[in-house]
């Protein structure tokens, strides 16, 4: 059941310290805001009435709303780059890689309806993403840089075609755009579900793999 926020109780000031932990409550809080009421209706005073800070205590740690939504799109593509690292530990012919990825990719947001819709499908951009884009630069391989897990994550998706066009294998299109193809395809297929998710859709199995074929094709000269 999701919580009431409404409701919610006053919570008392944290001792030094405890920093961390008030920063975890406000992303907590936002990221149930945001779903329940919408972005542009969450107000900062309204995050901070939830967590029991006044809204002058929770600019010292986001300087807007923005910032917070930034810091929620980077939980999300964080635990995705986790996932990710299981992948990269595995021996496989980068092809087949790509496949387990694109496998691992489609059950963690299903797997996450809710954090993959906010962070993908809300349509509120964080200006920073915007500004920076999603491929990475070297300002993206600082992990703790705001805004970064996402380019992170969609420079290891460049780097697997880059391993794939070593093996020997053909693009049918640049690098960059190949991953951009292949993200596309994954993302629609879990948009229609988390979209439409008590519809009597094919196996969801079946719907993975049957996509996986048609991007790896679509991008891939295969012999």
């Amino acid at each position: 059941m999701e919580r009431d926020l409404s409701t919610a109780s006053v919570g008392t000031r944290k001792r030094r310290g405890e920093g961390h932990t008030r920063r975890d409550e406000i992303l907590v809080a936002a990221r149930e805001l945001f779903l329940r009421d919408g972005y542009e209706a969450t107000t900062i005073r309204r995050i901070a009435d939830v967590v029991g800070v006044s809204a002058p205590a929770l600019y010292l740690y986001f300087k807007d709303k923005d910032a917070i939504m930034l810091a929620l799109c980077d939980q999300t593509f964080r635990s995705l780059n986790e996932v990710m690292d299981g992948m990269e530990k595995q021996q496989l012919a980068p092809i087949e890689r790509l496949r387990r990825c694109g496998t691992a990719y489609i059950r963690f947001a299903l797997e996450h309806p809710r954090q993959y819709w906010l962070t993908f499908m809300s349509g509120n951009t964080p200006q920073e993403i915007k500004k920076r884009g999603h491929k990475p630069d070297t300002q993206s391989l600082d992990p703790d840089a705001p805004g970064s897990q996402g380019a992170i994550a969609f420079g290891r998706l460049m780097g697997i075609f880059r391993e794939i066009e070593n093996s020997g294998f053909a693009l049918n299109y640049p690098v960059d755009t190949a991953a951009e193809l292949v993200w596309m395809c994954l993302h629609g297929l879990v948009a229609a579900i988390i979209n439409n998710p008590e519809f009597p859709w094919t196996r969801r199995d079946v719907l993975i793999e049957g996509m996986l074929d048609l991007a790896v094709r679509g991008v891939v000269k295969m012999p």
